[in-house]
């Protein structure tokens, strides 16, 4: 497999100058020659960063595919939509309409992807959402594939680190009012129903706010033992830096979607002791994590993150199928269905359920921020 083939030969300085557009790997031949994937998500606005990790994870992926795409030169094509709805569903029609695009990456939200997934369908073109968690995305057709964990596998998961590894029983739930917050929210009060765990506090907060001390102060009067944070890193961070502001010294649990340098960056000491979770850290010793590892480092010269990693699997299953199956697209459509054991950063290998379109048994690891970075989290003795 291509996780184990040499290091790029493409320079880093003649990659990087390609990677906002068509990176490509493979012969010396014509633009027009090249597989191209397409990619929407977020290059500016509020979530950016997640679309700079991305394009990290990509062009290593790519780099790493030396040979292309059996012959023929690989290239991704990035679209920014700024996780906008609006802005994915006219992307989706510019993809579905060029011949070039094999298959779809993304959009980077649940709520962006899920609006442009009807033209996907209608387009039988593969919508792969590699980010988008939410349990109907989907449902949307079977041209809708995912290896992001579900909601309804990651809340339950995120419940038993809370309440059963932490030992958390009064809970304050604190959550970005969207599509994706209000959604992975009820998943989590079920499963701490379930878990005979109390939720003293069930607070939302819109996406484009600033300003959280009202929604803090109602928190604060509910006295609980700890805050469950559902959030991205940019508003997470500042949650918890306005939560320590105001004096409120409960621990915090947030989701996997806060695991970033950027949330360390943007919450100083304050985020210090935030408990979460991820399906990928670096220091993981398994092999196919310690060569990407390896690979991002000698590329970039610093630590991936998850969302480098979840790019670079993502690129992995596309470039896998193709490979395997055929650049046609209906035949990545079928191969998805069929392809098994492909070489994951996240999960080891990764298999698909037919039936679902996703990843069968994903995982996590426990971590918490201590002393400004990311560490395996341990019980202690």
């Amino acid at each position: 497999m291509f996780l184990n083939s040499p290091m790029p030969y493409l320079s880093r300085r003649t990659l990087l100058a390609t990677a906002g557009l068509t990176p490509l790997v493979g012969r010396a031949h014509a633009q027009t020659d090249a597989v191209t994937v397409g990619v929407s998500g977020p290059l500016t606005g509020q979530y950016a960063q997640y679309g700079a990790d991305w394009r990290r994870g990509f062009d290593l992926a790519v780099a790493e595919a030396s040979g292309g795409i059996n012959g023929r030169p690989l290239a991704y094509d990035f679209q920014d939509t700024q996780s906008d709805p609006r802005q994915a569903v006219a992307v989706a029609q510019r993809f579905v309409g060029d011949s070039r695009i094999a298959m779809e990456l993304g959009d980077f939200s649940s709520a962006a992807s899920m609006a442009a997934s009807p033209i996907y369908q209608r387009g039988k073109l593969v919508q792969f959402g590699f980010t988008n968690s939410h349990p109907d995305f989907t449902k949307g057709g079977d041209y809708m594939w995912s290896n992001a964990p579900n909601q309804a596998d990651d809340m339950p998961i995120l419940a038993d680190y809370a309440i059963g590894r932490l030992g958390f029983r009064k809970l304050a739930v604190v959550y970005i009012n969207g599509d994706w917050g209000r959604t992975s929210k009820d998943i989590f009060l079920k499963a701490a129903a379930e878990r005979d765990a109390s939720v003293v506090a069930n607070e939302g907060y819109l996406p484009n706010e600033q300003d959280f001390r009202s929604t803090l102060v109602r928190v604060r009067d509910t006295g609980p033992d700890a805050i469950l944070l559902i959030a991205y890193y940019p508003d997470g961070a500042q949650v918890v830096r306005q939560a320590r502001d105001m004096g409120l010294t409960q621990p915090v649990v947030a989701t996997g979607s806060v695991y970033s340098p950027k949330f360390l960056e943007l919450g100083g000491a304050a985020v210090d002791g935030v408990y979460t979770n991820a399906n990928f850290f670096p220091d993981d010793p398994r092999p196919v994590v310690q060569r990407f590892v390896t690979g991002y480092r000698a590329m970039f010269g610093t630590d991936p993150g998850s969302y480098n990693a979840r790019a670079y699997d993502a690129m992995t299953v596309a470039i896998s199928v193709m490979r395997q199956f055929g650049t046609d697209r209906q035949a990545i459509h079928d191969g998805l269905a069929k392809i098994h054991d492909v070489p994951s950063v996240l999960f080891g290998t990764v298999t698909f359920d037919p039936a679902t379109r996703r990843v069968s048994h994903p995982s996590s690891i426990d971590l918490v921020v201590k002393d400004g970075k990311f560490a395996v989290w341990k019980k202690a003795a």
